[in-house]
């Protein structure tokens, strides 16, 4: 019973930092625009998040197992306060990257950590809803954030990022005084932590056991930042949405998430298994993508926008349980290495759309939905229901 109380706390506190996160995106297309930017400019400002991500993730996920999961939260919750301060103070675009680049940094310890701590208080058979908790925790944030930012932009673009901050210093708040530490000091490995191998780790990991899973990462969140970092410059340009039609629309997308996953993300899984639901995703993605181009009024946006995110929502939290269930000891590492693959798919997504959207408006669209559909076939190809992780194997010490 304790572990669900924990994985409760850890569930309203994810929450509290999510709100930060959907204040703030749906904002960022109108605060480039605002500095003279363009799609390739927006980008770079999100993808450059991404790259600290990408270089810093593996090694909160490697701190966490040794020094225990608390304080790295702590870390990701205070850095994404300080963060967002900086990027509603700054006077230029240089800043404004500085600052979202500093964010990245220090974020990026929440989400694998987050992950960890989820698979130190579950078993095997919970840790799909466990990991669906935190996806739901996720999409609730994803609902109130934008309609916090959506009213607070239309007085002033900086509000957002500012109350944003405060909610995340209020997580950093909640972890200190009530969130329990998760891994006790005799679980706790004593490996030294490797940087500058990356991209070695990276490779190793591709070649093991759980390499498929790790790539299908990439691919999943390179479609998806396709879609929503460019989201708000294309209906801004394609509708003249202003910045409160455009939260409305993430709030929608939060709804869903949060709904899907914290309402069938455990039975789907538990009755058909993650790699099944893994293949339905992501042929339902597949679909889902040029069916936004089909929109014309508010109401097609938010059902086609609706179907597409219905498609995803147990993507993450599918490959994350499976990773995590082939992972039977440094559970850390695992998920830092996994969120490494997800923040390369982010660097690369927003760079591809944002040049494409600067081309034509559709193709970051229509190119998001040949890389999922190339995901769906490579799901049927490679991810077999005899992967199921009662008989995956453990993690290999490389990773």
């Amino acid at each position: 019973m304790r572990h669900f109380s924990n994985i409760g706390i850890l569930f309203f506190t994810m929450i509290v930092v999510m709100l930060g996160f959907g204040i703030v995106i749906p904002i960022m297309p109108f605060y480039v625009e605002h500095f003279g930017a363009s799609g390739a400019a927006l980008g770079g400002l999100m993808a450059v998040f991404s790259v600290m991500q990408f270089i810093f993730s593996p090694l909160w996920g490697n701190l966490s197992d040794r020094l225990g999961r608390k304080p790295i939260l702590m870390l990701g919750a205070f850095g994404n306060a300080l963060s967002l301060i900086l990027m509603g103070l700054a006077p230029n675009l240089s800043l404004l990257f500085a600052a979202r680049a500093l964010g990245g940094i220090l974020s990026s310890a929440t989400l694998p950590t987050a992950m960890a701590y989820v698979a130190d208080s579950t078993s095997l058979e919970q840790r799909s809803g466990g990991m669906g908790a935190v996806g739901a925790a996720m999409g609730i944030g994803m609902v109130l954030g934008p309609a916090i930012g959506g009213p607070l932009a239309e007085r002033s673009l900086s509000q957002p990022f500012f109350a944003a901050g405060g909610l995340s210093a209020i997580a950093l708040a909640l972890i200190l005084i009530i969130l329990p530490e998760s891994l006790p000091p005799e679980r706790r490995g004593m490996r030294q932590v490797e940087q500058g191998r990356q991209l070695a780790r990276m490779r190793e990991a591709l070649g093991g056991p759980m390499g498929l899973l790790f790539f299908l990462s990439f691919l999943v969140n390179f479609a998806l930042t396709s879609f929503e970092g460019i989201f708000g410059l294309f209906a801004a340009h394609r509708f003249n949405y202003s910045p409160s039609q455009v939260s409305l629309v993430f709030a929608v997308i939060g709804i869903l998430s949060a709904v899907a996953q914290g309402i069938a993300t455990g039975p789907t899984t538990r009755r058909w298994g993650e790699s099944a639901i893994i293949k339905i995703s992501l042929l339902g993605s597949a679909i889902g993508f040029p069916l936004m181009l089909l929109a014309t009024n508010f109401a097609t946006v938010l059902l086609t926008v609706g179907l597409f995110v219905l498609s995803n929502t147990m993507l993450r939290p599918a490959l994350s349980s499976l990773i995590s269930k082939k992972a039977q000891t440094g559970q850390g590492a695992a998920m830092g290495l996994n969120n490494a693959f997800m923040s390369l798919g982010r660097i690369v997504g927003p760079l591809w759309a944002g040049g494409l959207f600067d081309v034509r408006i559709t193709y970051p669209y229509i190119s998001g939905g040949i890389v999922m559909g190339f995901s769906y076939l490579l799901s049927l190809l490679r991810l077999h229901d005899d992967e199921q992780p009662e008989r995956a194997p453990s993690v290999s010490s490389r990773t």
